[in-house]
């Protein structure tokens, strides 16, 4: 009974396991300093690299970035920003899914994809002045420290 308790707490544990090795987007554009924070471990980043959940995205003084999500969403972060990723589901059938993230300092311009045209309340960004419930498609928010 014991080994069966075992397996089943294990199988139960792979998707969230998953979702975190999961790639969300990748980075289409770069310039500049651009640092991608992975399990804790920054690297310089540039096209190409892949972000994933819990990602932070860091620019320098002469960085900027782009990155485009699994749902067609589009951020671009401007010198002196970074960007948590904090949160990102998507199901590619039905459209549905959750974009959370954080803009800690700096500038952010966003086109939204397919999870806020299939429910418009499910993308989310927190400054450290406020939280923007993001409904329209295109915006720029800029966050100071």
């Amino acid at each position: 009974m014991r080994r069966l308790c075992l397996v089943m707490s294990a199988v139960t544990m792979l998707p969230a396991f998953a979702l975190a090795a999961q790639p969300i987007g990748q980075i289409k554009t770069g310039s500049g300093s651009v640092t991608l924070t992975h399990d804790g471990r920054p690297t310089a980043a540039g096209p190409g690299d892949r972000v994933y959940r819990e990602d932070v995205l860091t620019t320098g003084p002469d960085g900027s970035v782009g990155i485009t999500f699994d749902d067609n969403s589009m951020m671009s972060l401007g010198p002196n920003s970074e960007l948590a990723l904090d949160q990102f589901r998507f199901d590619r059938t039905t459209h549905q899914g959750l974009f959370d993230s954080s803009l800690r300092k700096g500038t952010l311009a966003v086109k939204s994809g397919q999870i806020v045209q299939e429910t418009p309340e499910a993308m989310h960004i927190s400054t450290p002045a406020m939280i923007l419930g993001v409904r329209g498609t295109e915006f720029v928010v800029r966050a100071e420290q």
